[in-house]
């Protein structure tokens, strides 16, 4: 490099005041590879060129370290045998840059363990996660592969990609049988669809459960892989799986209508409330009833969701169905059969009928799945569609602002609960 620029450089910066030493250095490196006609970025660039002379000066350093000694500097009657042997070219994939080729020294013993550049190590930073992320975010690993090449210049192959998000499958099994809590304030849960490739595209559900401390904390429970349509038998092995990994007691239950559930949550855990979501049940009362009839409804239902208790509520249902039975018997029908669900919300104040009222509480692991699953289309296999499901649930709420918002909503609830279910409360302290 030419001295001349560096002194100048470590001068003054363009306003006058003096320049850090890393400052100094960076600006005469632009200064030379204007000089050069070297490119700032992309193939054969500065950033390239200082990547690669960083590397291979901090290998140079390991060997001297493992060596003992400085090169070309062998003690007489020294007792390793170990010596320099030439270097090894290798080619290394950085974030900023794309592909480095790199000179990695070796020494006669083969005992060299290089630390900034590993040994089988092809990536420098942070490639693995950017892939993870990418995938969960339902990209093919050819769109992740031409992403690369787009973005980074890097060259990293569909077979290289399907290796990375492979390395999560092991983690994720782990995830999935790992222990649970034995008491659960609330546990809410639902099934999305997905398109699987299994000799023929066809829909499969996959099922989700989140389960609320009772110190406030907000935990996915696991993620479950069915077959044909959602069924309460396989909600049954769902709930059975979670009971084996240590919930031993749930307050409150939170699902949609379907059919015979309350009966599977009973046998599994009979001291568990069950609440049907009331979304789930507005939405299917209005694909019973005629568009223009909707906002005469509307009140009409408000008034039982929003009754100050369950007498209350009663009355409004046999209003209902003096009002609409004649016209829609199927809608006072729901109402009817989903009524023991419905009403055990209405015996607490308005803010912890917000929060248990419905499945809004897994609403947003749902959302976040569907967006990956319509990017996707479909899977090739049933682990790839559950590894990209993982891959979201692992990425939810990366700054822990979400998890502080939620538990400050959940405090009054859990003071009720403290209360009502006092008897059931595993002991946390000893005063």
């Amino acid at each position: 490099m030419d001295s001349d620029a560096v002194g100048a450089e470590k001068k003054t910066g363009r306003s006058g005041w003096q320049l850090s030493p890393e400052q100094a250095v960076a600006a005469a490196m632009v200064v030379e590879a204007k000089q050069r006609g070297l490119a700032l970025a992309g193939p054969g660039g500065l950033l390239e060129l200082f990547t690669k002379n960083v590397l291979e000066t901090a290998l140079g350093e390991e060997m001297i370290e493992h060596l003992g000694r400085e090169k070309s500097q062998a003690e007489p009657g020294r007792g390793s045998t170990s010596v320099r042997n030439g270097t090894r070219p290798k080619t290394v994939i950085s974030d900023a840059v794309g592909e480095v080729d790199i000179d990695v020294p070796r020494d006669r013993e083969s005992l060299f363990e290089p630390k900034i550049v590993k040994k089988r190590q092809c990536r420098l930073t942070d490639v693995d996660e950017i892939v993870l992320s990418l995938y969960a975010k339902g990209l093919t690993t050819g769109e992740i592969s031409v992403h690369f090449a787009e973005i980074y210049g890097a060259s990293v192959s569909k077979e290289t990609i399907s290796r990375i998000t492979d390395k999560v499958v092991g983690e994720m099994e782990g995830w999935r049988s790992r222990p649970l809590d034995a008491v659960y304030a609330a546990v809410f849960i639902d099934a999305i669809v997905v398109k699987v490739r299994d000799g023929q595209v066809a829909n499969r559900p996959f099922y989700a459960a989140i389960g609320v401390t009772v110190d406030g904390r907000r935990d996915v429970l696991g993620l479950w892989a069915g077959s044909g349509g959602e069924g309460a038998k396989f909600w049954m092995s769902v709930l059975v799986d979670l009971k084996n990994r240590g919930v031993k007691d749930v307050f409150f239950l939170v699902c949609d209508g379907l059919k015979g559930l309350p009966e599977v949550i009973e046998e599994v855990w009979p001291q568990t409330i069950v609440q049907t979501c009331v979304i789930h049940l507005i939405r299917n009362s209005f694909r019973l009833t005629s568009r223009k009839h909707v906002d005469a409804l509307k009140r009409d239902l408000k008034a039982m969701y929003e009754a100050p208790n369950p007498d209350a509520a009663a009355v409004a249902l046999a209003e209902l169905d003096e009002k609409w039975g004649a016209k829609y018997p199927a809608l006072v029908r729901l109402w009817r059969n989903a009524w023991t669900e419905f009403v055990p919300f209405l015996d607490y104040d308005v803010e912890i009928r917000r929060m248990i009222c419905s499945t809004n509480a897994i609403e947003s692991l749902n959302a976040r799945c569907r967006r990956a699953v319509r990017a996707r289309g479909h899977f090739p296999t049933e682990q790839a569609a559950m590894k990209c499901l993982y891959l979201v649930t692992r990425s939810l709420d990366p700054t822990g602002t979400g998890a502080a918002r939620w538990l400050m909503r959940w405090k009054p609830i859990l003071n009720a609960f403290a209360i009502t279910f006092g008897d059931r409360r595993p002991v946390t302290e000893t005063y």
